[in-house]
Parts: C-alpha cells; sequence; structure tokens
C-alpha cells in the first residue's frame, strides 16, 4: 500500500513505516502537494490568491460604507447633542420640510464626494439599505447613549460611593416620568471634582413610595451598580419620596442605613415662599397684578407694540410656576419702569376699541400702579427676592459647598432680621421717591372699617383702631 493513500485506506505495514515516509517525502507528489502549499502560503500572506479581485472590490464596499456611516453618525452625534429633532414632516430626500437630519445629510453631499456617490445611489434606487432611514437613526441614538452610560458607570464604579437624586414630573403626553441623576466624586482628570451625572428618564405606573423605590432597584441592578454603595440619596418634600415609613428615603434606609437622606434646599426654600405669599392677601394681590401686566400686553402684538413704544428697557416676564426666587425677574421690570409702564397702560386705555381691554388698562393704573401700597409692597418683595434669589443660585451651583451655603443662609437671616428692624423705613423712603416722580401722593389709602355686631354679653369697649400705614 503507498503511503499516499493511508488518509483514504490506512496504512498497517508498521515495520517498514520509516522506509516508506523516507520513500515518501522525496515522491514527485508528496514534492508537488509541498511546493503548492508553500505557493498558497505565500500567496495568503501577500493576499494575491485567485479571488483578490473580489477580495479587493469587497474591502473598498466595506471602506465606503465606513465612510458614510462615519458621516450619518457625526450628523447624528451634533443633532443629538444640540436637543434638536431629527425628523420632519417628510422622511425623503431634497424635499420640503424633511427634518434636520436629511438637511445636514444634503448639505455634507453638496461639498463630500463620498456622500454625493452615496445619495446618488439612494436616488437611483440602486442599493437597498440606505442607512438614512428612522430606524437606523434611533439605532445610533440609542448606540451612542449606551457608550455614554457606559462611560459614566465607569467613572461611578471606579469613585465606588455615590448619592442618587430622583424628581418626577409628566412629560408632554401626560405620562409620569423620574428622571435620575447620580452624583460622585470624579478623579479621573488632573482636579477632583464633584461631578453629577443624568442618567435617563424612568417611566413610571406606580407614583407611590414603593413604585419609585422599585424602579430606582430596577435601573441599579441594570446598570450593575451596588446599592450598598449609597451614601446618599436627594429628593423633593413630597410625602411619597420623604415619607418617614413608607417614602423611597426610609425604605432605602432599611436596605442601606448609611444612605444619608438630605432633602432638596431649594424646594425647601421654594415651599417657604409659598407659605409666605398664602399666608398674607396683600401678597397674593400684589403678585396677581404683576401676572395681570404681563398678561394684558403679551397677549396681543398690538398691544406688545404699545408696550414696546414706551418701554425700551426690561420686558415684563411671566411668574414662574415651580421657582418662587425667579419672581424676582418678574418685579424687577416694573420696579425700575414704572412710570413707563404707567404710559403705556394709559396709551392702550385710550385707543383700545375693547371695553374690557380699556377698563383692565384703567384698573391696573388707577387702583395699582397709581396706589402708593402696591409702590411700596413692590420694593419690599424686590429686596426680599432678591436676597433669596441669591441664595437659591448657591443652593444649585454644582461645587455647592455646605460651609458657603450656611454662611448664605446666615446672611439671609440677618438681612431679614435687619430689615424688620430698619428695613420698614428705608423701603418706605425709596417708595416715597418713587411715587414723587411718578407725582403721586405718597399716602396709604383710607379703607372702611367693617365693625362686627356685638353680642348683648359682650363687654362694651372701645376696638383698637390701626392707622392704614399701621394696618399695611
Amino acid at each position: 500500500m503507498k503511503l499516499g493513500h493511508l488518509a483514504d485506506e490506512g496504512y498497517k505495514d508498521w515495520k517498514n513505516i520509516s522506509r516508506c515516509l523516507s520513500l515518501h517525502e522525496t515522491s514527485k507528489d508528496h514534492i508537488d502537494c509541498m511546493t503548492s502549499w508553500i505557493e498558497l502560503e505565500r500567496r495568503l500572506r501577500k493576499k494575491k490568491t485567485i479571488d483578490e479581485n473580489i477580495q479587493v472590490a469587497i474591502n473598498k464596499e466595506r471602506g465606503h460604507w465606513k465612510q458614510v456611516l462615519k458621516r450619518i453618525i457625526a450628523v447624528v452625534q451634533r443633532i443629538a447633542k444640540n436637543n434638536l429633532p431629527l425628523r420632519g414632516d417628510n422622511e425623503k430626500l431634497y424635499v420640503e420640510n424633511n427634518g434636520i437630519f436629511l438637511q445636514l445629510i444634503e448639505m455634507i453631499a453638496e461639498f463630500d464626494p463620498i456622500m454625493e456617490e452615496h445619495l446618488r445611489h439612494v436616488q437611483e434606487r440602486s442599493i437597498h439599505y440606505t442607512y438614512l432611514g428612522p430606524k437606523i437613526q434611533n439605532e445610533l441614538i440609542q448606540m451612542l447613549a449606551a457608550e455614554v452610560r457606559s462611560l459614566i458607570v465607569a467613572k461611578i464604579n471606579h469613585a465606588k460611593y455615590f448619592t442618587v437624586i430622583l424628581d418626577c414630573t409628566p412629560d408632554a403626553s401626560h405620562e409620569e416620568q423620574m428622571f435620575f441623576v447620580i452624583r460622585c466624586v470624579d478623579d479621573s482628570e488632573n482636579a477632583i471634582a464633584i461631578e453629577e451625572f443624568w442618567i435617563g428618564f424612568l417611566k413610571v405606573n406606580e407614583t407611590s413610595g414603593l413604585g419609585l423605590f422599585t424602579e430606582l432597584k430596577n435601573i441599579l441592578n441594570n446598570l450593575e451598580l451596588d446599592i450598598d454603595n449609597i451614601r446618599g440619596q436627594g429628593y423633593d418634600n413630597g410625602s411619597n419620596m420623604k415619607g418617614k415609613h413608607k417614602g423611597v428615603q426610609s425604605r432605602l434606609l432599611e436596605i442601606n442605613p448609611r444612605a444619608f437622606y438630605t432633602p432638596c434646599g431649594c424646594h425647601s426654600l421654594n415651599l417657604t415662599l409659598c407659605d409666605m405669599v398664602k399666608c398674607c392677601p396683600k401678597a397674593m394681590s400684589f403678585f396677581g397684578v404683576i401676572q395681570c401686566i404681563y398678561l394684558l400686553f403679551s397677549s396681543s402684538t398690538k398691544r406688545w407694540k404699545i408696550f414696546k413704544d414706551h418701554v425700551q428697557g426690561l420686558t415684563v416676564k411671566p411668574l414662574s410656576q415651580t421657582r418662587w426666587e425667579s419672581h424676582v425677574d418678574s418685579v424687577k421690570p416694573i420696579k425700575d419702569q414704572t412710570s413707563k409702564i404707567r404710559d403705556a397702560l394709559i396709551d392702550l386705555a385710550n385707543i383700545s376699541d375693547d371695553s374690557k381691554i380699556k377698563s383692565e388698562a384703567e384698573g391696573l393704573t388707577s387702583f395699582e400702579l397709581e396706589n402708593f401700597e402696591f409702590m411700596f409692597g413692590m420694593v419690599i418683595w424686590y429686596k426680599l427676592l432678591y436676597e433669596i434669589n441669591i441664595v437659591s443660585k448657591f443652593l444649585q451651583a454644582e461645587n455647592m459647598d455646605i460651609d458657603i451655603v450656611i454662611r448664605q443662609l446666615k446672611g439671609l437671616i440677618s438681612s431679614v432680621q435687619e430689615f424688620t428692624e430698619s428695613g420698614f423705613d428705608q423701603a418706605l423712603i425709596e417708595a416715597e421717591h418713587i411715587a414723587s416722580e411718578m407725582g403721586i401722593e405718597p399716602i396709604f389709602r383710607e379703607k372702611r372699617i367693617i365693625r362686627r355686631k356685638r353680642q348683648f354679653d359682650e363687654i362694651n369697649s372701645e376696638d383698637v383702631t390701626q392707622s392704614p400705614k399701621e394696618s399695611f
């Protein structure tokens, strides 16, 4: 039996195998096979095989698609970085309102030959996959988000200990969503700094303490973050979050007693201001007038033009519904430009054909802007909101330091105490100055005293009467 048939038929002459192997190594068949193998190895190393042309075409096609995807990813990345929508009313190339994504692709094609060639194939329908549709856009956004999230998680794992911050708000589709923020020490750069990383929005169906805590545990498990490494938790003052027995903070403390809970300082300050205003009818009336002035001018382009003709400085602004300390931005334009805004209201009342608008403008002029009590309250509220807004900005700073905040709060308390002692007279002087510039008499208007009917067994004593100034 020939040794060449060993693989097919086997070999059994083991006594003569050495001689047969020597004969086989010098045979023509073995030399031809070894020559072919060495030649193939050399061609494979130099990529000179029989399918060289096919491989060149494949590599060229691969390189082309790689360059196309690099440009598409860059476009998606820039649009997402600026929080802009990708798609428009149409998803076809070179049509109106086809969205920012396709518009940028078309612009790149004007200067880039690779993208120009790609769009030419798309227009000619010579390729089936274009990588320009909404599906690939969403996939690229998800891939980019996953990459960013993985880098954030790596930093958090490197820091080991972290703080969780949660808050809920309804979105435009009236569904409850909870944003998830993690705060940790980032020492990856040269300077060590405290960083806050927004992880994402979590859709929640159950807003109770148990439901929100379950969502928190699920996202931590998905990110492979250990709940035992939490060293802080910060929420607002809602009962489902700060609840002593069934809130999120208490449920987390049951698992991890070292997760110290700190309520949101800005939210606490905001609630304090809300309670201050609700317990004072004059304050509620004052801010109602501020909002009415804004709505009266902003509800019509013609009325807004009248306002701009008289007021060239700061424009009136609406009252914020969530951040009370920002009311200072609504009070400041009226305080600094009271006479000009009064002139705009008078002009509006004179030229308006709408009886309702005319009545509102005259009422705001006569009973509010020309009322010394309104001016006095405006001065007081501006001073108060200005000081509180400074403290609120410190509380919202990323590099907030507890010592600085304590100093700011102490300064705010001392300012309030100083104002209660001597601020009334100072504000009165400032209000009188504004009134004199507007030609308004700086007096507090007399109001009719409503006397309660006495019962027959009540002591007939004289009521203690206060002057309008003392009452204010």
